[in-house]
């Protein structure tokens, strides 16, 4: 009682505190607080759930609302540059993460972070509605969300004016009719650019994909280093550009979305895709190890797979959902499913260094 006396009131009866004696009062001091703010932050429920996501990331208001609505958690959304990007910060955050959920994590990406253990498991019961080809791992790190193609895209208008007919296949671009006319993205720096090197390793093969792009390389083919650069200002088919190249690496959705974002808007897109050539991207999200919020991580990958989101997709992210059950807008019907080729995550991660790394010498030195 008298050491409580003393530390309470330490002026009484006479007593003058030295400066270790302070130093002990203010430790002490500082330990209760921290101590009473760690009870309190135990304690306390969540509520909200952070998504961290890509830059190309886009929800509607009304959807974002109709999940807080339902769930009873506020959605907060942390956007972290692209894909790649988004992908090394959060394995640099591994087991202590930015947010709850990680989405946009696509299967070019998906071996290493699954290799790193970035994820938790999940079973949504959504996935009742999503066909198998959708899931990539069967343990659940992962859930399948949208899926797109890059495939090479053509100025319809362009080819017509000149009477020349479009090219119809990825061997097309290297004959000489075609010269000069062709736009791509550097894999090492953009994600279709990869896709687009991927798609000549699945359709050829190794040691003949060299020699495919050795060929367009003598055939004028123009690199740049991102899409926005090719499609908006390369592509001769994009709406407001003044580019001269009517052949373009972009995605099986650009042709819809000229459609919707032409003034005045045509009755049929004024750019077509070359099938051939196609290569598939699966986006997914995660739950991610040592989440603060799992149990609103699990409810937002339920409304992910939902209807009401899947919808929402096309026209804010222009890809495709992978509920069965969600409806497409009209411009997007014609192009949804098709063929599109594929390599498994765990080659491509084994190989993709090395294959940007020939690419590079092949093409750029």
């Amino acid at each position: 009682m008298r050491d409580r006396d003393v530390l309470e009131n330490p002026g009484s009866r006479g007593f003058r505190p030295g400066r270790r004696t302070l130093a002990l009062v203010l430790v002490l001091t500082l330990a209760l607080a921290l101590g009473t703010a760690g009870c309190g932050s135990a304690e306390e429920t969540p509520t909200e759930v952070v998504l961290v996501t890509h830059d190309s990331f886009a929800i509607s208001d009304e959807v974002k609302r109709a999940f807080e609505r339902e769930s009873g958690f506020r959605l907060r959304i942390l956007r972290g540059g692209d894909a790649g990007e988004m992908v090394t910060r959060a394995l640099l955050t591994a087991g202590n993460p930015e947010g709850d959920v990680l989405f946009g994590i696509d299967n070019n990406l998906l071996a290493r972070a699954l290799a790193e253990d970035l994820f938790v498991p999940y079973e949504s019961s959504g996935l009742e509605h999503v066909d198998e080809e959708w899931v990539l791992d069967p343990e659940h790190r992962v859930t399948p969300i949208d899926y797109g193609d890059v495939c090479l895209n053509v100025d319809l208008e362009w080819f017509a004016e000149r009477g020349l007919a479009p090219p119809r296949s990825m061997d097309d671009l290297t004959e000489p009719r075609y010269r000069n006319l062709t736009v791509v993205e550097n894999p090492a720096t953009s994600t279709p650019g990869l896709a687009f090197l991927l798609a000549t390793v699945a359709r050829y093969g190794e040691g003949v994909w060299q020699g495919y792009w050795l060929r367009l390389r003598e055939n004028g083919v123009l690199v740049v280093d991102g899409w926005e650069e090719a499609y908006t200002v390369r592509f001769s088919g994009a709406s407001g550009s003044r580019g001269n190249r009517p052949i373009v690496v972009s995605y099986r959705s650009s042709p819809p979305a000229e459609i919707i974002f032409r003034e005045p808007r045509p009755t049929r897109p004024p750019t077509g895709v070359i099938e051939d050539g196609c290569y598939r991207q699966i986006e997914l999200a995660g739950i991610l190890r040592g989440a603060r919020n799992e149990e609103g991580a699990r409810a937002l990958i339920d409304f992910m797979l939902s209807e009401r989101f899947q919808e929402d997709i096309p026209l804010n992210m222009f890809v495709f959902p992978v509920n069965r059950n969600a409806e497409v807008p009209p411009e997007f019907a014609p192009y949804a499913g098709g063929s599109a080729l594929s390599l498994d995550p765990e080659v491509v991660e084994a190989n993709r260094e090395t294959w940007v790394r020939e690419w590079t010498r092949i093409v750029l030195r």
